[in-house]
This record gives C-alpha cells, sequence and structure tokens, in this order.
C-alpha cells in the first residue's frame, strides 16, 4: 500500500469512493470539491495496487487544521488503512507546525469515535444538530505539542 499526496488524476476515483462512503445527510463532496481541496487542503490517498481505497482531507485556515473527511472502502477496512492516513496526515501537520487537529464526528459513530480515541483525540464538546438529519456531533481535538509520532 502507498499513501501518497492526492493529484488532479484521482478527482473521479475520490468522488466515487466518497459516493459509496457517505450519504446526503453526511455532507459528501463533490468532484469539484476535491479539486479544489486539491489546491488549497491537504488531501492524501491510500493506494492498492493503482486503485484508490481510502482518503483523508484535511482543511487549513491560517494556523488552524480540520479533518474534514476520512473515508475507507468498505472492502479494506480493518487494514489499518485510516491509522495509517491520520499518522501521514499529522507527520505533515507536525511538519508545518500545526499544534491541534480538530474534527467533528457524529455521535452515533460508535467506530470513528474509537478509532479517534486510540489515535489520542479527546471530546471537547457537543454540537448540537450539526447534521441535516438532525444528529448531534462531537468536536474533537489532538493536541501535538506532547505527540511522538
Amino acid at each position: 500500500m502507498i499513501i501518497r499526496k492526492a493529484k488532479t488524476s484521482d478527482v473521479a476515483s475520490l468522488y466515487a469512493l466518497e459516493q459509496e462512503l457517505f450519504s446526503h445527510e453526511n455532507y459528501p463532496l463533490s468532484k469539484s470539491s476535491f479539486a479544489y481541496h486539491l489546491r488549497n487542503n491537504l488531501l492524501f490517498v491510500a493506494e492498492i495496487e493503482g486503485k484508490i481505497v481510502g482518503y483523508v482531507l484535511v482543511l487549513i485556515k491560517r494556523k488552524n487544521a480540520k479533518l474534514y473527511s476520512i473515508g475507507v472502502n468498505k472492502l479494506y477496512r480493518g487494514k489499518k488503512i485510516s491509522q495509517m492516513l491520520l499518522k501521514t496526515i499529522s507527520k505533515e501537520l507536525i511538519y508545518l507546525e500545526f499544534s491541534t487537529l480538530l474534527l467533528e464526528v457524529r455521535i452515533d459513530n460508535k467506530t470513528a469515535i474509537s478509532l479517534y480515541e486510540k489515535f489520542g483525540f479527546s471530546k471537547a464538546k457537543i454540537l448540537k444538530t450539526f447534521y441535516k438529519d438532525g444528529c448531534d456531533a462531537y468536536l474533537m481535538e489532538l493536541k501535538y505539542a506532547d505527540k511522538t509520532l
């Protein structure tokens, strides 16, 4: 498996994966959104035998970093791809001198919450009716000041 920065030729594959993984209530990204993020944010892909099987997208605003989306093809789950994507993006953020990574996650997404907590994220607060279907979200944060990867 290779983890690398996404490139323009990956947009169609990223969009197809996004449609597989996220319903309308979870704000899936469009092709044009992926193209935009390639140019303006941090977007890494996990590739196996030439096929994109996962990605991580972090939004960068001045000195703030926000994990916007992470996804892995259902056929490739359980292979620690999400953890490898998180580790790669964290190393990049530390290199770029970011001290904190934020994210929002549905409070009913126990699998994702467990992954984030194992990686060192903590729950900062609850965001009421954050999603289109009325589901609340946790705002979680990872502090890099005392992290070594």
